[in-house]
């Protein structure tokens, strides 16, 4: 699918890229993954549904990611999260729906506490949280590190890990992981104002289920849905995942219209 090229803006020094289409409110936020981008296949999807339902879609790349600036290790949750703001206030308008998927699920709580604490709780429409890795720098990094590994990420400040969708390795920085203990969710109640809906793969070999499992025990205020896919991977980019993902979403924006005096 062709495409325009990306707007660009200036956040803390770097450039960041934002694909945005007008439509109706409530609209679609897209938070992608760790090193994923804003031309994966669920963001595509999300796209193309904005279009032919006349719904406003906001899509972006962290830095260091896709068509940004900015150097990938350079990256934090907190940085990420700055920059997701600076483009939810300057490009969205109205209600939205944060729909994260991986670490952009933890983005988007994150943005979520953020926005209730500034007062502007009524910007939130929905979450839809794909295959949800909150907190995944100590809660699913961390735990499984070597003494040999601990020993790289304090000396080198990095630790590259193999990666089993691409040739490059994944790199986890020391600044990330410490930064990631700043950001954490996992650690009270998390009142998002808006209903939620989980997507999570029973099959997902870098998220366990049982994580998301977890992820509910915060969010005992609001009406939260989980749907389990048993043979769902961690990407959730099938046709039937897909189509979940567009059902989720449309209930989600019914709920907030329905909720619309």
């Amino acid at each position: 699918m062709n495409e325009l090229e990306p707007e660009m803006i200036e956040v803390d020094g770097v450039k960041i890229a934002v694909r945005h289409r007008d439509g109706s409110a409530p609209g679609v936020m897209w938070l992608g993954g760790y090193k994923s981008d804003m031309r994966g296949t669920k963001a595509q999807v999300l796209h193309e549904w904005g279009i032919q339902n006349g719904v406003m879609v906001t899509r972006h790349d962290y830095s260091g990611h896709g068509e940004s600036g900015g150097d990938f290790e350079e990256g934090t949750i907190s940085r990420w999260l700055n920059e997701s703001l600076a483009v939810f206030h300057r490009f969205t308008a109205g209600s939205q729906i944060l729909v994260g998927s991986s670490m952009g699920a933890w983005i988007a709580l994150r943005m979520v506490q953020e926005l209730v604490k500034a007062g502007q709780a009524n910007r939130l429409a929905g979450l839809l949280l794909i295959a949800p890795a909150p907190d995944f720098t100590s809660e699913l990094i961390e735990p499984r590190l070597t003494d040999e590994q601990r020993r790289i990420l304090e000396e080198k400040g990095k630790l590259e890990q193999p990666s089993q969708y691409s040739d490059q390795p994944y790199v986890y920085t020391k600044a990330l992981i410490d930064d990631g203990r700043n950001n954490r969710v996992l650690d009270g109640i998390i009142d998002t104002h808006c209903p939620v809906h989980i997507l999570q793969g029973m099959a997902d070999p870098d998220v366990p289920y049982r994580h998301a499992l977890r992820l509910l025990e915060h969010l005992p205020k609001d009406d939260v849905t989980l749907t389990l896919i048993r043979d769902g991977d961690h990407r959730l980019s099938r046709p039937q995942d897909l189509s979940l993902m567009i059902k989720a979403l449309t209930a989600l924006r019914e709920v907030s219209l329905g909720r619309t005096p």
